[in-house]
């Protein structure tokens, strides 16, 4: 996938209506998209795994952040809920995630918004990596900092 396309046609403008789009939340997006599945390559967790979509999120990790993030954040969820598909799924069902990148996008900046910690500085790609790796992929994920690193530069360049 394109990441200039990526970026321009789907991340800031779902980022945009969310009112949650800075330099930094574009790049924390494009290299968990870039380590997760290649850039968009995978929309299915190889080898049988539960993750969906370019940002690979598990159903598990979608539904919490639908009760225990969004429920209580009414404007944004309505906003999230914009980008759905009507009628291709029950609403706020994580399959969606794998065919509407809109969604994907959605459902990943709003797991980046349940985070306390400040996003690195836009520029900082070493903070990025080390923000992705310590809370989306975490300590159990197979990524590394310098994993991220490289698929992001290799994805951007």
């Amino acid at each position: 996938m394109n990441h200039t396309q990526l970026t321009e046609y789907v991340i800031k403008p779902v980022l945009q209506s969310m009112d949650a789009d800075s330099e930094s939340a574009v790049t924390l997006l494009l290299m968990t998209c870039a380590q997760e599945s290649r850039g968009g390559e995978y929309l299915q967790q190889l080898g049988g795994g539960p993750a969906l979509g370019i940002f690979q999120m598990e159903p598990h990790t979608h539904d919490l952040l639908w009760t225990r993030f969004l429920r209580g954040r009414p404007k944004l969820a309505q906003v999230v809920r914009s980008w759905e598909i009507p009628g291709a799924f029950d609403a706020d069902d994580a399959n969606e995630m794998v065919g509407n990148l809109y969604y994907a996008a959605a459902m990943c900046r709003v797991f980046y918004l349940d985070i306390p910690e400040r996003l690195p500085k836009a520029g900082d790609i070493a903070g990025m990596a080390q923000y992705y790796k310590r809370y989306y992929n975490t300590a159990a994920g197979a990524a590394t900092i310098r994993h991220a690193m490289k698929a992001y530069e290799g994805f951007v360049k």
